[in-house]
């Protein structure tokens, strides 16, 4: 063990004075079963630290063919392994000066030995959780509604949330978000994907009783909404369908209403007129939709945003199914998919298709400057590609 002489004697040779040290000095030896292959060093920022020292946990998701990611309880990270050119030394129990309580004014050593050693280290970024194949699970076995009689529904194909927290790259909650955005319900503990035609059954019994009765869109009842549908379909289908539709509120005498949304009513209207046709004439497709929804509710082109898209270069004007969610999910394929589709795009038009891909504080704005190339055509700015398209 290195003496304080010796520390000393080490200053001289190296011409260092020792009233320009801390008074402390630390010899650090290695342990005998220290090793690189032991460790892994891996960054946080403040917020991640304080998760980890509040007793939290912080979980490795991903399949094997997949690039690991870490979650907190609400946010997803990428792990990306970070050279460095200095040594990493881990000391357990290594003290800096601001951490000795009594700063001695007399030179000491303290010997402290290395347990690991590392030139790598695990870097964080925050990402986008990777979603897409969610749908994909559960659409291996949607809900079509309750057996009929002695038929018994197929039981391979059904998650749990733990199920799901195994094989999807996401926190807790933005997977719990993205259960209620594509309209998923907990049935027997199992999270399922209820088949469109079936959930548009259900919006149609309650737009049919909304109807009948004579209600207001902003004053849906549910008690009674139960009471006259329960024997038709059952009443948590009626209430997950009111939720997926509507907001629900309570009234100052405590009854539990809803106002239904217009625009997912008119949006999900269209999704059942578009999704068995290729393209649609714009005009007669305008007509139809008018039609198909309640009495009362007005059809707008925005309720398309991400759903749909009107081609107003060709003649007659023509609008197609382009639903977001079966684009890719990588942000360089998201791009190439638009462009081998079209060649430009107006800022409105794109807008829908990679709003999701935007990063923490990142703007569609700037994604296009990233990845596009604005030209004006006929007074309107356009964006294409900034690089090959591949087909």
């Amino acid at each position: 063990m290195r003496t304080l002489e010796e520390v000393q004697a080490t200053l001289q040779i190296a011409k260092l004075k020792e009233e320009d040290l801390h008074p402390v000095t630390h010899c650090l030896s290695f342990g005998e079963n220290a090793s690189s292959g032991d460790y892994c060093l891996m960054e946080v920022d403040d917020t991640l630290c304080k998760h980890i020292e509040a007793g939290k946990s912080l979980i490795i998701r991903g399949d094997k063919e997949e690039h690991a990611i870490l979650c907190s309880e609400d946010k997803t990270y990428d792990l990306k392994m970070a050279d460095t050119s200095n040594l990493l030394l881990f000391v357990p129990g290594c003290r800096t000066p601001d951490q000795l309580n009594d700063s001695p004014s007399h030179p000491q050593l303290v010997h402290a030995k290395i347990w690991g050693f590392a030139n790598s280290y695990w870097e964080l970024r925050r990402q986008r959780p990777k979603l897409k194949k969610l749908k994909k699970l559960l659409m291996e076995n949607p809900y079509c509604g309750p057996p009929i009689g002695t038929q018994e529904e197929a039981t391979e194909s059904k998650y749990t949330m733990e199920d799901l927290l195994e094989r999807i790259q996401a926190s807790r909650e933005e997977l719990e978000a993205h259960l209620h955005t594509i309209h998923a319900c907990e049935i027997d503990g199992y999270w399922r994907l209820l088949e469109f035609d079936y959930e548009l059954k259900l919006l149609g019994h309650v737009t049919q009783l909304v109807d009948s009765e004579s209600w207001s869109f902003s004053k849906v009842p549910l008690k009674t909404c139960l009471e006259e549908l329960g024997p038709l379909e059952p009443t948590a289908m009626i209430e997950h369908c009111l939720n997926c539709y509507g907001r629900r509120y309570d009234t100052d005498e405590g009854e539990v209403m809803f106002a239904l949304d217009e625009d997912k009513v008119c949006r999900a209207m269209a999704q059942m007129l578009l999704q068995n046709a290729v393209k649609f004439n714009l005009s007669e497709f305008q007509e139809v939709w008018q039609q198909s929804v309640p009495e009362g509710m007005d059809t707008r082109l925005n309720q398309l945003r991400g759903l749909a898209l009107v081609d107003r270069s060709s003649r007659p004007e023509t609008v197609f199914l382009l639903r977001v969610e079966d684009l890719p999910e990588d942000t360089l394929e998201r791009f190439n998919t638009l462009f081998s589709m079209r060649e430009k795009w107006t800022q409105d038009d794109i807008e829908p298709y990679i709003q999701d891909l935007c990063g923490e504080k990142q703007t569609t704005g700037a994604l296009l400057t990233k990845h596009a190339r604005s030209s004006m055509q006929n007074g309107i700015k356009v964006y294409n590609s900034r690089r090959p398209v591949a087909t």
